[in-house]
Formats: structure tokens, C-alpha cells, sequence
């Protein structure tokens, strides 16, 4: 299914932190398939195990590829505790993998071949903002949902200084 594109300007309705993780391959050998070919099927494999436990905390994701060798995902989280824990759960399917590759390594299969990499941020509120114009939602938006911009101010200033109202208070740009 396409997602339609939302008439107009729009924003993320994050409130709170904002969580992303950058994680991808490189595939360095391309006549070494054997070793870069189940690195490059583990990520698929991960996401639809998170996507079927949203309470895992994977909010969303985008998959991107930066060049015929590179290629990455962009994830959004609920909370760098929960992007720890699943990176850490003995029963997530990011620990075997982890762990099957990290044997590898140890014999010297896998070196130089595929090479990983991820960079993770934790953006505090009031240092991000978004704006989508006639876009289906995407990015940030897609894991948080859509706002009309004027919610969070027609400026990324505004955007930027936005926090949320108190309970009970109307929900309005703090400028």
C-alpha cells in the first residue's frame, strides 16, 4: 500500500527525545557473497521481528541505500533503553547475529569483506524539528505521527522552542 500524500504543511507530533539510530553495510569484496550476503539479510530478518513486538520499541524505519556498496537503515526509537535492551536480549535475533558474526571475526572469516557501522543519537527535545510539505508521512512524521505545522509553529524556531503543554492545557507553540 502507498501511503497518500498529507495536503499541505505538516510536522512531526513527537514530544519528548527523539532516538535515531544509523545502521548499515559496506559491502567491501563483491565476489565474497557468502560473507556479506547473511549480514545483508540479518537487517530485514531484525525489523520484522520488531515490527511484529512493537513493544520492543522500534517506532520506524527507513531503508536507504547510499551507493551501489553502501547500505543503510535509518530507525527511530522510543528510548535509548529500549534500543539497548533489544540490542541486548538474549532472545532478540540481534544477539545470535551478533553473536555468529563476532565468531567469524574471531577466525578471521569475515575481515575485510562486509564492514558495519552504526551511529546512534539521542536529539533532546527542543533541538529537532521537521517539516513535510504534501508528503505521505515519512521519517520522523511516520514514526510519531502528523501535525498540522501551526501546531508546532509556522518557523523552525518555533519548532525548535516548541515544548508540550501541561496536562490539561491546550496544546500550543511556546514562543
Amino acid at each position: 500500500m502507498v501511503a497518500k500524500p498529507v495536503p499541505g504543511r505538516t510536522t512531526a507530533a513527537l514530544e519528548g527525545d527523539a532516538v535515531v539510530l544509523l545502521i548499515g553495510m559496506r559491502v567491501n569484496h563483491f565476489w565474497a557473497v557468502s560473507h556479506w550476503l547473511p549480514v545483508a539479510a540479518a537487517m530485514p530478518r531484525m525489523l520484522r521481528e520488531l515490527k511484529k513486538d512493537r513493544a520492543r520499541g522500534l517506532l520506524n524505519h527507513v531503508l536507504l541505500t547510499a551507493s551501489p556498496r553502501t547500505y543503510y537503515v535509518v530507525q527511530y526509537w522510543e528510548s535509548k533503553e529500549k534500543l539497548y535492551a533489544y540490542a541486548t536480549a538474549p532472545d532478540a535475533l540481534h544477539h545470535r547475529v551478533w553473536a555468529a558474526l563476532n565468531r567469524k571475526e574471531r577466525q578471521g572469516r569475515t575481515r575485510g569483506h562486509v564492514g558495519l557501522w552504526h551511529e546512534t543519537y539521542v536529539v533532546p527535545q527542543g533541538s529537532y524539528e521537521a517539516i513535510y510539505f504534501d508528503m505521505p508521512p515519512f521519517g520522523l512524521a511516520a514514526a510519531t505521527g502528523v501535525l498540522p505545522l501551526d501546531r508546532r509553529g509556522r518557523r523552525a524556531a518555533d519548532r525548535f522552542a516548541y515544548r508540550p503543554a501541561a496536562p490539561g492545557a491546550p496544546d500550543a507553540p511556546q514562543r
